[in-house]
C-alpha cells in the first residue's frame, strides 16, 4: 500500500509483478519438484517452467496494483479504490493454484466467522482494513519528513481526520466480535444436532509405491479400516483420493471395487478410484479421478468424477489437441473431468464430494452445494505428489474455509497427511501428521442450513470488480458533472 503511493499505473503493475513473483517463488516453492516428477523435464527446464507460472500467477498482485494506481489518479478516494482492486484481483484473475489472502488467519476463528457472509474476501477486507489506515499514517510521516518535519506514527494518524480513519479501524473489530456471538450459536446448533462417526484412513503410500506396489495399498487401507471398525463403532470411512490404484473399466468398476475393496470392510465407505472409458477420437481412452460410496455390503451406490485437474499431473495444457506433447511429457496424466455436480447419498443424506486442490476453489464447493441437499462435506487428496514441504500445510488452510462458508463439518481424507476433521466455525478439531500411517475418527454433525455466501456467493464480487474497472477509466469530475448535467 505505502509502494503504490504516487505509483503510475505502469509503475504499479510492475510492482505488483515483483511482488507476487517473490511470493510465488518462496511460498509455491514445491513446484519445481512436482513438475519434476511429472514432466520428466530436465531441472533446469523445470525451473523456468516454474517462474513463468509464478509469474502468471503473480498477475493477480499486478493487476490490484494497476487497477488502484488508475483509479487513485482519476480522483476516486483512495480507500475505496484499493479495497475494489483487491477484489477485482481476486475474484476476476484465473490463478492456476488457487490462493486467497484471507488463508494468513486461518486459525484466528474469531475473524474468519464473517465467510460465512461474503466468503473468504470478505474475510481479507477485515484484515487488510487496519493496514490501510497505517500506510496512510507512514505516507504523511513520510510527507512530513520531507517538508523538513519530523513526526512519529501516533501524530501522523492525528493530522488525519479521525473520521476518516476510526470506522476503518474498527472494521476488524467488529468482524471479531461478531465471530465470538457466532461461535457459540454455531457450537450450540452442532450440540443438538443429529451426529455421526466418520473415520478416516491415511495409508501413506509414496507416489511410486502407490503405482507399483498396488496391493500393499490396497492391504494398508483395508488393514486400517477394519482396525479402526474394531476399535470403536464407525458409521462411515472415507479413503483418499486414488485410493485404490489402478484403472478399471467404468462398466466393470462397481462390481470391481466392491470385490477388491469395499466389500471386505463391514462399513460404508468412501474410497478414491480411477476409471477409465474408450472413445472414439485420437485419445482412445479417457480417465477419470472418481470418488466412490460404498454401502453395508460394499455395493457401489454412487459416483463423483473430479473437475478441477491438476496441471502436468493429471492433464497436460493442448495435449488433446496437439498429442506430441505427451511424448515430450511422458508422466503427464490423461484425465478428463467430469460434469455432474450430484452429491453422493448416505443413507437418507447428501454428502458433498470433492477430489484435491477442489477444496481450494469456493465457487466450485457453492456450485455443489446448490445441487441435493448436502449435510456434509467431504475431500479426497493425495498430496505425496509435493514431498515434505509446506505445501499439506498450505493445502489444509486455504480449504479450511469452505466449513465456515457452508456451515458444516469438513472431513478431509488425504494419502500422507494432513487429514483430519474441520467443524463449521473453522476449527481443525482432529488430525493426524504428514508422512505416517494412520486411522482416526470422530462424530460429525449432519447440518442443513443455508449461509448468505451459500446464496450469493461471488455475484457481489463482480459487480464491485466491474466498480473498479470502471474508476479505472473514469474520471470522478466527469463523472460527476455528467450526472449534474443530466440532472
Amino acid at each position: 500500500m505505502v509502494a503504490l503511493h504516487g505509483a503510475t499505473p505502469r509503475q504499479a503493475a510492475l510492482q505488483g509483478l515483483v511482488v507476487g513473483l517473490t511470493c510465488g517463488t518462496l511460498g509455491f516453492y514445491w513446484l519445481l519438484g512436482m513438475l519434476q516428477t511429472f514432466s520428466g523435464f530436465p531441472i533446469a527446464i523445470c525451473a523456468i517452467f516454474m517462474l513463468i507460472l509464478c509469474a502468471y500467477q503473480a498477475g493477480i498482485f499486478s493487476l490490484t496494483g494497476y487497477l488502484y494506481a488508475r483509479g487513485a489518479g482519476r480522483g476516486w478516494p483512495r480507500g475505496l479504490v484499493f479495497a475494489l482492486a483487491f477484489i477485482a484481483g481476486e475474484t476476476a484473475y484465473p490463478l492456476l493454484f488457487p490462493f486467497t489472502f484471507a488463508a494468513t488467519v486461518h486459525d484466528v476463528y474469531p475473524l474468519v466467522q464473517v465467510a460465512e457472509l461474503g466468503g473468504p474476501i470478505l474475510v481479507g477486507l477485515c484484515v487488510l482494513a487496519p493496514s490501510w489506515v497505517l500506510s496512510r499514517a507512514i505516507i504523511a510521516k513520510r510527507t512530513a519528513k520531507l517538508e523538513g518535519e519530523r513526526i512519529s506514527l501516533i501524530r501522523a494518524l492525528e493530522l488525519i481526520r479521525p473520521s476518516r480513519w476510526i470506522p476503518i479501524m474498527l472494521v476488524p473489530m467488529v468482524a471479531f466480535l461478531y465471530g465470538m456471538v457466532r461461535i457459540v450459536q454455531v457450537d450450540e446448533v452442532v450440540l443438538h444436532a443429529e451426529k455421526v462417526r466418520v473415520g478416516i484412513v491415511q495409508a501413506n503410500m509414496s507416489l511410486l509405491d502407490k503405482r507399483q506396489n498396488r496391493d500393499e495399498g490396497l492391504r494398508r487401507h483395508t488393514d486400517l479400516t477394519r482396525k479402526l471398525v474394531r476399535e470403536e463403532k464407525i458409521d462411515l470411512v472415507v479413503w483418499p483420493e486414488t485410493s485404490v490404484a489402478g484403472a478399471v473399466d467404468e462398466q466393470k468398476a462397481f462390481q470391481y471395487y466392491q470385490k477388491r475393496a469395499t466389500g471386505k470392510l463391514g462399513v460404508p465407505a468412501i474410497v478414491g478410484a480411477v476409471l477409465y472409458r474408450d472413445v472414439d477420437d485420437a485419445r482412445e481412452t479417457v480417465y477419470f479421478n472418481s470418488a466412490l460410496i460404498s454401502d453395508e455390503r460394499g455395493h457401489i451406490q454412487g459416483r463423483y468424477d473430479k473437475q478441477f485437474l491438476l496441471l502436468f499431473g493429471e492433464y497436460l495444457p493442448f495435449g488433446e489437441t496437439f498429442p506430441v506433447l505427451h511424448e515430450w511429457s511422458p508422466h503427464s496424466g490423461r484425465f478428463s473431468p467430469g460434469t455432474s455436480f450430484e452429491p453422493l447419498r448416505f443413507r437418507s443424506h447428501d454428502i458433498a464430494t470433492f477430489i484435491c486442490y477442489e477444496d481450494i476453489v469456493p465457487t466450485f464447493v457453492n456450485k455443489l452445494m446448490k445441487h441435493g441437499k448436502p449435510e456434509l462435506l467431504v475431500n479426497m487428496t493425495n498430496d505425496a505428489w509435493f514431498g515434505d514441504t509446506s505445501e499439506p500445510w498450505e493445502h489444509m488452510a486455504l480449504a479450511k474455509l469452505r466449513a465456515v462458508e457452508q456451515r458444516r463439518f469438513f472431513v478431509r481424507s488425504t494419502n500422507s497427511g494432513i487429514s483430519g476433521f474441520v467443524d463449521p466455525v473453522g476449527r481443525l478439531t482432529k488430525r493426524t501428521e504428514t508422512f505416517e500411517k494412520a486411522a482416526i475418527a470422530q462424530d460429525v454433525a449432519w447440518l442443513d442450513s443455508a449461509t448468505p455466501f451459500s446464496f450469493w456467493g461471488y455475484l457481489p464480487y463482480w459487480l464491485l470488480s466491474a466498480l473498479s474497472v470502471a474508476f479505472a477509466f473514469l474520471k470522478r469530475e466527469r463523472f460527476f458533472a455528467g450526472s449534474l448535467r443530466a440532472s
